[in-house]
């Protein structure tokens, strides 16, 4: 008697029909869904990329914000304390600057503190926020995250009225 090969090898009787033959590989079904897999990883992995560059260029722009704005700050910190520049300002000054190929805005802001009619302290304030870039791959960075603010006191280098030598 003839042993059936589907039972030989662990097969129920009746798997391999009548002419078919017992060639293995993939499905045309298996192989379109695996092609969507693979595409939806990759579309995954490219807008992680984007996403990386973008944030990349946003904390460069930060990061000139920030040095631009402290720059502001030490051309303040190196005025005389009695010196125009340094009046309280009612509306805050608004200039603009170009660094490494971008622009930026600087919104100064100067406050008093009077004790006894004396300005002896004085709190400066700048907003330092890079403009819209030329290049089409960056976005304007002027949102909480984008902009750069530094905020610092300055006081008068006499005693007030209140202390004695």
């Amino acid at each position: 008697m003839r042993k059936n090969r589907n039972n030989a090898i662990g097969r129920a009787p009746g798997y391999f029909k009548a002419g078919a033959s017992a060639a293995k590989g993939f499905t045309l079904l298996e192989t379109v869904i695996a092609m969507l897999v693979m595409t939806v990883v990759g579309l995954v992995v490219a807008s992680a990329f984007a996403f990386a560059v973008s944030n990349t260029a946003n904390a460069a722009d930060r990061e000139m914000a920030m040095a631009v704005g402290q720059q502001r700050l030490e051309q303040l910190r190196s005025v005389a304390f009695t010196d125009a520049t340094m009046n309280a300002t009612p509306t805050p000054a608004v200039t603009t600057v170009t660094r490494a190929g971008r622009t930026f805005s600087i919104t100064t802001t100067i406050a008093d503190a009077n004790v006894i009619g004396q300005a002896t302290l004085k709190t400066i304030t700048i907003k330092v926020i890079p403009q819209a870039s030329s290049q089409s791959w960056t976005t304007a960075t002027n949102s909480l995250f984008g902009s750069v603010t530094l905020v610092t006191q300055r006081s008068a280098q006499w005693l007030g009225p209140n202390r004695s030598l």
